[in-house]
C-alpha cells in the first residue's frame, strides 16, 4: 500500500476550478516534484495535503488513514515555506523546537531533538542566533530542520529555494536531496524550475491549468513527453507538423520529406496531421544514412554559446535548432548553406492529439 494516496482531488474557489481530478499514489521514501508554471495548481495540492485547504471533492489518505478533513497538526506532515516563515523574535534553537513545544513534549526531549537537527543541517554553532543574523540559505536550513523536528511521515516543500541566488540554490537543493535520502522520508517538492525538478526527483508531476499533464521519472518526462505542453515546458524542443501516410510503418511526411517513428501509429491516424517533436541535442549534421531520419534544411543562424554552438535551420515552414559541442577544429556551416539533419527514429516523438 502506498504511503500517500490521493484520489479524485478537486478544488473550486467560487466558480473557478483551480484543480481538476488529481490522482496519485506516492510510495514511502519517494521524492516527488510538482512542476509547472505559476497558477497551475501545484501549491494548491500541497496545501490540501498539509491541511491548509479543504478539497471540494476527493480524498487524501496517509498510511491508510483518511486525513481529508483532519486538522494539520494531527496529520504528521512537515512543511517548508518559500518565505522561510521563521519567528524573528526566537533563536534558531527555539524556532526548531517550537513545534515540539506546541505538542507538549518534555523539555529534555525538545533539547535533544533540537541538538540532533542542528547537527543534521550542520549549523550547531548558530543555535543562539536570530533569523535576521543569518543568510537566506542558513534560514532555509533552519526552516527545514523545524519541519523535520517532529518526525513527520511526509515532508512538504513549497518552492523553498526560489528566494535564493542561483549558486546557493544548487548547493541547497543537493543538501535537501541528500538529507531526504539519509532520513528516507517521503517528500513532495513544488517548483516551476525544470532543472531543479530533473536533478533531484524520483518522479515528476507536470501540471498545467489545474490538470496533470504527465507523471514519470525525470528521464521519461524529458525523453518521452506525451503532450505538447510537457515537451515545450521541460527543456528546449523543436516542433514539427507532419502528415501520417502509413501508420503501420510509422511513416510521416514533413514538408515533402519522409520520416519514420520507431513504432507503429494508430490506423485511425492515416491522413491526419500530427504534432512531432525532436530535441536539439538529438540532431546531428550528417549526410543521409540508412536507419536514421534525415531532413534537408537551410542554415538560418549560428550562435556561439561557449561550450555549445546552437545552429538554427529551416525546413519548409518549421525552424529546427540543433546543438553541437564547441570544437575549435570543427568547421561550422554558414548562413544560407544547405545541410542534412540526422536523428534516430527513436528520437522522433509523436505527441498526443489535442496536446
Amino acid at each position: 500500500m502506498a504511503l500517500l494516496e490521493i484520489e479524485n482531488l478537486s478544488k473550486t474557489f467560487g466558480t473557478n476550478t483551480v484543480l481538476h481530478q488529481f490522482d496519485m499514489q506516492i510510495e514511502r521514501g519517494e521524492f516527488i516534484t510538482f512542476l509547472g508554471p505559476s497558477g497551475c495548481g501545484k501549491t494548491t495540492v500541497l496545501r490540501m495535503i498539509a491541511g491548509f485547504e479543504t478539497p471540494t471533492r476527493g480524498t487524501i489518505k496517509l498510511a491508510g488513514r483518511d486525513v481529508t478533513h483532519v486538522r494539520t497538526r494531527q496529520r504528521k506532515v512537515g512543511m517548508v515555506f518559500q518565505s522561510y516563515a521563521l519567528f524573528p523574535n526566537m533563536t534558531v534553537a527555539d524556532n526548531i523546537g517550537f513545534g515540539l513545544k506546541v505538542l507538549g513534549r518534555p523539555q529534555t526531549e525538545i533539547k535533544a531533538r533540537v541538538k540532533e537537527m542542528l547537527e543534521l543541517i550542520k549549523l550547531p554553532h548558530l543555535a543562539e542566533r536570530y533569523p535576521w543574523q543569518m543568510s537566506g540559505g542558513q534560514q532555509q536550513r533552519v526552516a527545514l530542520a523545524r519541519a523535520l523536528s517532529n518526525k513527520p511521515q511526509v515532508l512538504l516543500l513549497d518552492e523553498p529555494l526560489s528566494a535564493l541566488d542561483a549558486k546557493i540554490r544548487v548547493s541547497l537543493r543537493e543538501d535537501i536531496r541528500n538529507l531526504q535520502r539519509e532520513l528516507g522520508i517521503t517528500s513532495i517538492f513544488v517548483t516551476h524550475d525544470q532543472e531543479e525538478a530533473l536533478s533531484i526527483s524520483d518522479r515528476i508531476v507536470v501540471m498545467n491549468e489545474g490538470r496533470v499533464e504527465q507523471i514519470g521519472t525525470p528521464s521519461e518526462i524529458y525523453n518521452f513527453p506525451r503532450t505538447r505542453f510537457v515537451a515545450s515546458f521541460v527543456g528546449t524542443l523543436n516542433l514539427l507538423s507532419g502528415q501520417v501516410v502509413d501508420p503501420a510503418s510509422g511513416k510521416i511526411v514533413v514538408g515533402g520529406q519522409e520520416l519514420r517513428t520507431s513504432h507503429a501509429l494508430n490506423s485511425s491516424d492515416a491522413g491526419k496531421q500530427r504534432m512531432l517533436a525532436v530535441r536539439p541535442e538529438a540532431i546531428v549534421l550528417e549526410a543521409p544514412a540508412n536507419g536514421r531520419n534525415t531532413l534537408a534544411a537551410t542554415v538560418e543562424e549560428v550562435n556561439f554559446l561557449g561550450a555549445v554552438v546552437r545552429i538554427r535551420t529551416r525546413v519548409d515552414q518549421s525552424v529546427i535548432s540543433l546543438d553541437v559541442f564547441n570544437d575549435p577544429n570543427r568547421r561550422l556551416p554558414e548562413r544560407g548553406q544547405p545541410v542534412a539533419l540526422g536523428f534516430s527514429h527513436e528520437n522522433l516523438l509523436v505527441l498526443e492529439e489535442g496536446a
